[in-house]
């Protein structure tokens, strides 16, 4: 029985991930547990699993004493030296408890302990192979829709997670068998609720496209700065060259705008706009309006500007429903304010 039990935990830890030292530290605190209640709460035990020898004992202890107050964990002296003439005052002897003396409710009640312990085990090992996957992008494939809530069930290597339809490009569908890309925004290291959030609306799901993307910013030579979205309409990503022969926009955009059009596509036709990242402020607010024409920024605080662009560049600046000013603000960290000249 004690092979059998080994060759389980090996199987735990190969197949599910389970570390056997951690499985072997909840059967014992299992154990313990059930043979208090067999012995009572007073009852010293101690367990002892040699993976190595594939065995597994169980001990009752006793203190030496003189005078014996508690019989559950106390022995006295003369009954001591019964056992074995070496016990002296205060030494503990052990008496090992055979399997046949531990009765069925005891053993259901380890055998609950040890299924909540896989549970856990389980649910620990995927915490951490999500957690080395945290704030970057996993491939998952659609196994279950759910039309009433929009919710969608991924497999994604790992385990099973829902992508919250709020955490969905607006507008984008899902079929059971699609591969889909997510962000892997949280990891819940709680007991309670979901063990891991994932998302397409999230701006670190662009960031982390064109990281994997573009070949340039694989290599280190151009860098992504900032990254504002409005998922499933519009994204502006600001991006700088190291090497100045490099162009940072267009290494993003591709020859025929090959690279883009990729990442466009994954997400579902959302609009990107490139914009060229400086060190000036100035010179970074008024690339962060294009497609907007701007004539003059001027700077009226220290997070706040006003932007100087023609007439008929007005509504294009502020974009609709203001749109293309709120990104360019987010994306920039500045207030701005856009007028006609």
């Amino acid at each position: 029985m004690n092979k059998e039990f080994f060759v389980a935990l090996d199987l735990l830890e190969k197949e599910k991930g389970i570390p056997k030292q951690y499985m072997i530290e909840k059967i014992e605190a299992a154990l313990l547990s059930a043979f208090k209640k067999e012995f009572g709460n007073n009852t010293l035990m101690r367990i002892a699993i040699d993976p190595v020898k594939e065995d597994m004992r169980v001990y009752l202890q006793k203190e030496v004493v003189e005078e014996v107050v508690n019989p559950q964990c106390q022995i006295s002296l003369e009954d001591a030296k019964a056992i074995s003439r070496r016990n002296t005052l205060g030494k503990m002897v052990e008496t090992e408890v055979k399997p046949k003396n531990f009765r069925r409710l005891s053993a259901a009640a380890a055998k609950s302990v040890i299924i909540q312990g896989i549970r856990e085990g389980e649910r620990k090992a995927m915490q951490d192979a999500y957690e080395s996957k945290r704030e970057e992008i996993i491939t998952a494939t659609v196994s279950k829709v759910f039309p009433e809530s929009g919710n969608v069930l991924l497999e994604t290597g790992t385990g099973h997670a829902t992508l919250l339809k709020s955490e969905q490009i607006p507008g984008e569908t899902f079929y059971v068998g699609d591969r889909v890309k997510v962000f892997v925004m949280e990891v819940n290291k709680e007991a309670k609720g979901p063990l891991v959030t994932l998302s397409r609306a999230h701006a670190g799901l662009v960031r982390r496209i064109f990281e994997l993307e573009i070949p340039e910013i694989i290599d280190g030579v151009v860098l992504v700065k900032g990254v504002s979205r409005e998922a499933g309409s519009r994204t502006k990503i600001s991006v700088m060259s190291r090497d100045a022969d490099v162009d940072a926009v267009g290494a993003c955009i591709g020859n025929h705008a090959i690279r883009i059009a990729g990442i466009v596509e994954e997400l579902r036709g959302e609009k990107i706009d490139i914009v060229k990242y400086s060190d000036i402020p100035e010179e970074y607010v008024a690339e962060a309006l294009a497609p907007a024409v701007v004539r003059s920024v001027t700077f009226t605080g220290e997070r706040a500007c006003k932007v100087i662009v023609d007439e008929d560049q007005l509504s294009l600046a502020i974009g609709k429903e203001g749109q293309n000013a709120r990104l360019a603000a987010r994306l920039t960290g500045f207030k701005i304010d856009i007028k006609s000249e």
